[in-house]
Formats: C-alpha cells, sequence, structure tokens
C-alpha cells in the first residue's frame, strides 16, 4: 500500500449514541439517549392522534435515525392538513407532562387488553412473539401501548417537536397487506435544537440529487424501468470519472480485476448459501430448463474465478477486484432516484488469503478506504458489526474472526464503536459510515471476514508444507454502489462538483458572433491540455449565457469578446471566486491544471466540510 494512505483520527460521534441531558419533574437531571427520546415522540404522536380519532387503530411507531414516526390505520387516512389539529393536541399533553410508566402483563392478560382496546395489530404482534417472552406496556394518562421501550419518565421532556410529512406504507412493508398512513416527525429536547434541524432538513432539500441529477443533466428514471437508473452524457462523464479514479487506486494497490457472468445458475446461488438467505430478493429466469438467477451480488463468480486454477501460498494473497452489475428486487415503496434502486454497479473485491496474512490485508483495505474518502473531502465513522441471528458457521470461526477483525482497528487507533448482531450471514464485518457536508451519514464501504464460503466452494491452495490448504477470503467495498455513492456526491456537494470531477470543467462564452472564431480556439486549445470545455457562440445575451452556465454549476466561465480576441486573453469568472479579471490562455492553463489532477487532502477537509 502506499505509504500516503496512513492513516488519521476520526473525528465523527455516532448520532445513534447521541446523550441528551433531561430532567425528571423534579428537577433531577438524567442521561438520555436520542433514541429512546424520539421513540417516546412516537408515543405523544399516537396519543395525540387517539385523542383526535378515537377510531384510528395504531401499527407501529420507531425511532429513526433522525426522528420517529408512526404507522396508523384510519379509514381515509390522513393528509398534511391534519398535521398542525395533531400538533396542538401534542402540545397539550406535553404541557399536562404525564408519567411514563412500564408495566407487564402475562401473556394471556395482554392478548384480552389488547382485544379489549380493540387494536389488531397489536394483537397481531403479541402473537408473534415467543410465549415465554415478557409482555411490556407504556402508559401516559389514559394512552397505553404495547412496546419493549425504552422511554424517557415525563411527557414534558419533550420540549420541541415538528410532524414532517406524511406517506403511505404497508403493514410489514408488504404490498400484499394494507396499506397504512405513517407520520413523520422530528423533535429536541431544545427548540435551538430542532430548529436546527429544520434548517438542515431545508438544505438538504436544496440538494437533492433527485432534483440536482435533473437540473444539471445527469440522470433520469422511467416508469418503463423503475428503479433503473439511466445515465445521461454528463452524469456518464462523472461515472467514468470515479470509475478510472478507482481503478487507478486499486492498480497501485496490487489489485487485480475481473469480471463475473450476470446470470448463473440457481444451483450456484444454492451452493454459496446466498439462495437460503436471499432469495426474495433475486430474480430469475429458467433457461434450457434450467433455473437460473441475476445476480445480486458478485461473491460466487469471484470463488469460481479463484478455483479455476490450482494455488499456491507463493500466490496469496490474491487481491481480485470488479466492478460488477448487481439486480436487486427491491419493493417499489422503496425505490428513491440513485439511493435506492434495482440495478447497480458494486465496487466490489474478494481477497484470498493465507491466515497470517489476514491482519496485514485487512489493515491495507483500512489505509485504501481512508485514502478514497479523503480525495472528496469526507469525514467517517467506523462499526464493526458482530454476528447476526441468521450466520452460518461454527462459533469458533465467529469469534475468532471478530477477535481479528478488532485487534486490527485497534492496532490502527481507529476509533469505532461495537454494533451487535449486523454482521453478513457468513462473517463479521467492519462497515464506514461517511458524513456529508450537512452532517448525514451514510455507510458505504464495508470489509466482511469470511470462513464460510471457502468451505463451500472447497477452494485450496498448496501450503510450504505440500498440504493442501483452505484460504480465508475478505470481501470489500469502497465506494459501495456507484450509484449510490454518486448520489451522495451530488448532495454532499450542492451539485457544484471539485473541478477535476466536474463533467464539464469550463464553457467559453461569446460576447457576439464575431467572436465566435477566437472562442473556438480556446476551446481546442483547452481540450488539448485534457480539459472537458464546451463551447456557446449562441446568438444570445452574454449575461443570459453566463447565468445559464452559474445554474449549471460550471466551475469556470471564460467569457471572451473583441478586446480579448484581439489580445488573446480571457475574462474568467469563477463559480466560487466569481470574477477574477482578465488572464491570457497560458496564465489560465497554469491555474488550473493542479486542479484537474489533484484531489483533497486530510488538511482540505475541514475547509469543505
Amino acid at each position: 500500500m502506499p505509504d500516503e494512505a496512513k492513516r488519521q483520527d476520526l473525528p465523527l460521534e455516532d448520532k445513534k449514541e447521541q446523550v441528551v441531558m433531561t430532567t425528571t419533574a423534579d428537577g433531577e437531571a438524567q442521561d438520555q439517549d436520542m433514541h429512546a427520546f424520539w421513540h417516546s415522540s412516537s408515543h405523544l404522536l399516537a396519543h395525540a392522534v387517539k385523542r383526535l380519532f378515537p377510531e384510528t387503530k395504531l401499527a407501529i411507531g420507531p425511532a429513526i435515525e433522525n426522528g420517529f414516526y408512526y404507522d396508523f390505520d384510519r379509514e381515509g387516512g390522513f393528509t398534511t392538513d391534519d398535521l398542525p389539529a395533531i400538533e396542538e393536541e401534542m402540545k397539550k399533553i406535553v404541557k399536562a407532562n404525564y408519567k411514563i410508566e412500564r408495566f407487564t402483563l402475562p401473556r394471556e392478560e395482554a392478548i384480552e387488553y389488547v382485544k379489549q382496546q380493540d387494536e389488531p395489530y397489536k394483537l397481531e404482534m403479541i402473537l408473534a412473539l415467543p410465549e415465554d417472552e415478557e409482555i411490556s406496556f407504556y402508559r401516559q394518562d389514559d394512552f397505553t401501548d404495547l412496546c419493549a421501550g425504552p422511554h424517557i419518565r415525563y411527557t414534558k421532556q419533550i420540549k420541541a417537536f415538528k410532524l414532517l410529512s406524511v406517506s403511505g406504507a404497508y403493514w410489514h412493508g408488504d404490498e400484499k397487506n394494507k396499506m397504512l398512513t405513517r407520520i413523520y416527525g422530528v423533535s429536541y429536547p431544545k427548540k435551538e435544537e430542532l430548529d436546527r434541524y429544520l434548517t438542515l432538513l431545508e438544505e438538504a432539500k436544496l440538494r437533492d440529487h433527485r432534483k440536482l441529477g435533473r437540473e444539471l443533466e445527469l440522470f433520469m428514471t422511467s416508469e418503463a424501468g423503475p428503479g433503473f437508473p439511466f445515465f445521461l452524457p454528463k452524469g456518464m462523464v462523472l461515472r467514468e470519472l470515479l470509475v478510472d479514479y478507482w481503478k487507478e487506486l486499486h492498480r497501485e494497490a496490487g489489485y487485480v480485476l475481473v469480471s463475473t457472468p450476470m446470470i448463473l445458475a440457481r444451483s450456484l446461488w444454492e451452493e454459496s448459501g446466498h439462495w437460503d438467505h436471499y432469495k426474495d430478493n433475486m430474480y430469475t429466469v429458467e433457461i434450457d430448463e434450467q433455473d437460473y438467477a441475476v445476480k445480486p451480488m458478485n461473491c460466487p463468480g469471484g470463488m469460481l474465478i479463484f478455483k479455476n486454477k490450482p494455488h499456491s501460498y507463493r500466490d496469496l494473497p490474491l487481491r481480485m477486484g470488479e466492478l460488477g452489475l448487481v439486480h436487486r428486487h427491491e419493493k417499489s415503496g422503496t425505490l428513491h432516484g440513485l439511493m435506492r434502486v434495482r440495478a447497480f454497479t458494486q465496487d466490489d473485491a474478494h481477497l484470498f488469503m493465507t491466515p497470517d496474512q489476514i491482519e496485514d490485508e485487512v489493515s491495507g483495505i483500512i489505509r485504501l478506504i481512508d485514502r478514497i474518502y479523503r480525495s472528496f473531502g469526507f469525514r467517517y465513522r467506523v462499526e464493526l458489526s458482530t454476528r447476526p441471528e441468521n450466520s452460518m458457521g461454527d462459533v469458533e470461526d465467529w469469534n475468532r474472526a471478530e477477535s481479528v477483525l478488532q485487534k486490527v482497528l485497534e492496532d490502527l487507533g481507529t476509533d469505532y464503536r461495537i454494533n451487535p448482531g449486523d454482521g453478513a450471514f457468513y462473517g463479521p464485518k467492519i462497515d464506514f459510515h461517511i458524513e456529508d457536508a450537512i452532517g448525514r451519514g451514510w455507510q458505504c464501504g464495508t470489509i466482511q471476514l469470511d470462513f464460510q464460503m471457502p468451505q463451500r466452494f472447497d477452494l485450496e491452495y498448496t501450503g510450504p508444507d505440500g498440504a493442501k490448504h483452505r484460504p480465508i477470503v475478505v470481501h470489500r467495498t469502497a465506494l459501495g454502489a456507484l450509484e449510490r455513492f454518486i448520489a451522495i456526491l451530488i448532495e454532499h456537494y450542492g451539485g457544484k462538483f471539485p473541478f477535476w470531477l466536474s463533467p464539464e470543467q469550463v464553457r467559453v462564452l461569446s460576447i457576439s458572433q464575431q467572436n465566435s472564431n477566437y472562442a473556438e480556439e480556446v476551446v481546442v486549445r483547452l481540450r488539448h491540455e485534457g480539459f472537458r470545455a464546451e463551447l456557446d457562440v449562441r446568438d444570445e445575451k452574454i449575461g443570459y449565457k453566463i447565468r445559464e452556465a452559474q445554474l449549471a454549476k460550471i466551475p469556470y466561465m471564460l467569457v471572451v469578446g473583441d478586446r480579448e480576441a484581439e489580445e488573446k486573453t480571457l475574462s474568467v469568472r469563477s463559480r466560487d471566486e466569481g470574477n477574477i479579471g482578465s488572464l491570457d490562455v497560458e496564465a489560465f492553463v497554469e491555474k488550473v491544471h493542479e486542479l484537474n489532477t489533484t484531489r483533497y487532502d486530510a488538511a482540505a477537509i475541514e475547509e469543505r466540510v
């Protein structure tokens, strides 16, 4: 790995672990995490709804990453017009300062209790619980809800809140079930915190990649293929720049690139274990009376490539990278621009190694991911995800894998948190959550240590003792889904991409038609120097052309008129710096040449983020 990929301190905090100070009714201070605070806020919402619309049936109301929601079943549903009245009722409940109390009931009493309340969704939830599980409820005044908790202690602690939106949601997320109404909200212990969040929310709307994607002509979607994005010419330039940069770094890091088929036999997915764990999200097809599946991930194909020929310990580590197009059957209600799609390109890699190479290889991956994220000005935080309930393989292997990953993180001095039970079904993983310019977190990179798939595919190499040994496999992504990463970049930069990443870097604007020849000369020269330059010699007023270029968020606009043509100069306008003044062509080329090849370094992050 290049020396410059050295790790630096990770300054981010996990928002899910954010702690706030609240007080009890008698003024006693207590620590309270935001998950419980938002969970209690969802009960506040449900309490208000039941007071105003008592015929409404309650479904679920969890805390989410930034706020809460509650799903309701009401004839005719709810609309945004209902939100002000619900908010007013919530304020009354807060002002009354009801104590939030927990109580439990035996299973049969709990069933009878929710039947008396006429809450069919709660009844279904109780019946789905294990018979020996404790059934708890939370009560505030005349409102009671089935809930495992935790909660805050008094309603008055929820001092600032806002209901944000209304949407449809299927019960259990299943399109075959009834459509419910979901009301989203956010709350904070202090009004200043709520105001700050609402300001960021407005900023997020301005940065929405779907809006900017249309305006900047980067990508499109179509009802002809929901969840299958179309990249337009400018978006394709951006995409290829990312791919080229990805390839450049991976060649430096000693990776070889491969490509695996998009459709492979069902038997392969059964062998890998994906069929049992993932078949509901896979597209299938029959070919020659045999079942095939469109790949939802690249792993099994990588295993077949490794198995294609004998390997010696001298061949290892083998770092195999793939930009593989995968397809996943996402539900229509979850699709969201480029963020959640049904077809995407995964910047995948599979590293095959001996057991004593694990620590060095995982360390190398972390340094590579660190370098990539810092190239775009991202800070990030790290999670270590451990064995899930649906894991396969021996517990001893899992414990060994988890301890290795933990040791690597600690040896590098990396700040991290444990995310219990969120590992892949075949192994534990390290997840990387980048933070964008307005503080939102996005999970992108992942490192997954796998002792299982080499066994399933009977992978082996010849050791120095002449005997056959089982390799260890590390699955790894850095960008994650290329499409999603592009969406994150659009929102992170607000469409104002850095110079090296801008699909159109320079636009040359002529003041009049008689200046068009000189404008064309400038464009030819810039393209010869390797810049992405475009020409605007339309018979339009120069102010109109400049405004169009500014709306297109082009880094540099070069205005040429009679004087510039005569003196062989340029009137330079910068998207970020405004009017720079007059420069000759050589001076401008020299000014921006470095920008075309230089990405961010660690110091630049402080200015951008």
